[in-house]
């Protein structure tokens, strides 16, 4: 049941576009006890059919922004090649506490900037 609950949960967030990873993994680390690489592998393909079930409702939606897609599909390529390479040289200790830090700086980034620009981007409009 607690993967169930985990794979919805992280489904709905990876849906909506925010990473359903910041989810899945802490709470396969947390609640399931699985090591930090194994729980990052998890993500990896449970990734894969939830992204492609966003991708087709986003992209019915028009929500795609085209022009970007080469070059961010290029840079995430480079760096889904070195984020794999470092992760697996990494212990399971440094990959939790790096992963922790990346999810307080995203929080902080979240509550105290998101908005701000997204005022901007909306007076643009």
């Amino acid at each position: 049941m607690l993967e169930i609950l985990l794979g919805f949960i992280s489904g709905m967030i990876s849906g909506m576009g925010m990473g359903g990873g910041t989810i899945l993994i802490p709470g396969l680390v947390l609640f399931a006890g699985i090591e930090q690489k194994i729980a990052q592998g998890i993500n990896l393909l449970y990734f894969m059919p939830s992204a492609i079930a966003a991708l087709v409702l986003h992209f019915r939606n028009k929500h795609i922004e085209k022009a970007f897609l080469v070059y961010l599909i290029g840079g995430g390529l480079l760096g889904a090649c070195l984020g794999a390479f470092l992760a697996v040289r990494f212990s399971n200790d440094l990959l939790r506490k790096i992963f922790a830090a990346f999810l307080v700086v995203m929080g902080i980034y979240e509550f105290f900037c998101k908005d701000h620009e997204q005022g901007k981007r909306l007076s643009k409009d």
